[in-house]
């Protein structure tokens, strides 16, 4: 069998197959990323999940694709944790912005971007991902992204910026307090994911001229920096977008792309379901054999 998994910082969505490319069966669990997550904990939390013990020996390759996993030294935490529990497969660990590029190829060189829990960008011209702009997470960056969304939110909540029938039902929603958020914040782990947790109250109030003017805001400053440092958006290459926040705010961001002169091209919310034809077309996982 053979695992296909693509991994926020808070979920991560994994596919079955069988040695013929057919799914078997899918999860969604939570996220692991090296900059939280030791070894330990994903193999802890990966053998608390019954159905996964249950077909771990049978697991004969594992694609794992993952935010964060952006340099040999933190892509071994994921790998050395996931070996611990598929003590029989090939493991090939690689960055989350490489499955979202290979997510949205249709042929031709594109700049694919990443609006999730956090925010990236690259250019894939069909044979590798190049980036231009670093990503700088939750605290320096992941602009437009959910947590940068829910930090905006919880800190116009706090200094009673925040519009009043939209503040008293944030209140009512979370019972919640500025000391609960700053302990959340500054001395637990997750804040990224906690702050991101926020984004929620957006899309559920998502027509709210304020809600917009926090997505457009977000938006507009990751367009600049992500998208327009690449010389290909000014040749109007197509520049496509994954994740649960794109997908939500798709309309806005169709919006802010136009205004910049910049060609949209898709929003796909779940990289994970194109990303089983790529490695089946593309990479030939069917045909290959590999040595643990």
């Amino acid at each position: 069998m053979i695992l296909i998994i693509e991994s926020g910082s808070t979920k991560a969505d994994w596919i079955c197959l069988d040695l013929e490319g057919v799914e078997i069966t899918r999860w969604s669990i939570m996220g692991f990323n090296p900059y939280f997550h030791s070894a330990e904990f994903i193999e802890k939390t990966l053998k608390d999940h019954p159905e996964i013990l249950a077909i771990s020996k049978n697991i004969e390759q594992v694609w794992f694709y993952g935010a964060g996993c952006s340099s040999e030294k933190l892509n071994k935490k994921v790998f050395d944790g996931l070996t611990k529990v598929f003590k029989n497969a090939y493991i090939n660990i690689d960055h989350d912005l490489k499955a979202a590029a290979f997510a949205t190829y249709q042929g031709i060189p594109h700049i694919v971007c990443i609006l999730g829990t956090g925010s990236n960008s690259c250019f894939f011209d069909g044979e590798e991902v190049y980036e231009k702009v670093p990503a700088l997470a939750y605290i320096l960056g992941d602009e437009g992204s959910a947590s940068s969304i829910g930090k905006q939110l919880c800190a116009d909540w706090i200094y009673n910026r925040m519009p009043s029938e939209l503040s008293l039902a944030f209140s009512k929603q979370y019972d919640t307090s500025k000391e609960e958020i700053l302990e959340k914040v500054y001395n637990q782990k997750h804040a990224n994911v906690y702050l991101a947790s926020f984004s929620k109250f957006a899309g559920e109030y998502s027509k709210h001229s304020y809600i917009k003017n926090i997505v457009k805001e977000g938006f507009q400053k990751f367009l600049k920096i992500h998208v327009l440092c690449f010389n290909e958006a000014k040749n109007r290459v197509p520049v496509s977008f994954v994740g649960s926040v794109a997908k939500a705010f798709e309309s806005i961001l169709i919006e802010e792309c136009s205004n910049l002169n910049i060609n949209y091209g898709r929003t796909q919310a779940k990289p994970v379901n194109l990303l089983v034809g790529y490695h089946i077309e593309k990479l030939g996982i069917l045909n290959k054999q590999f040595k643990v």
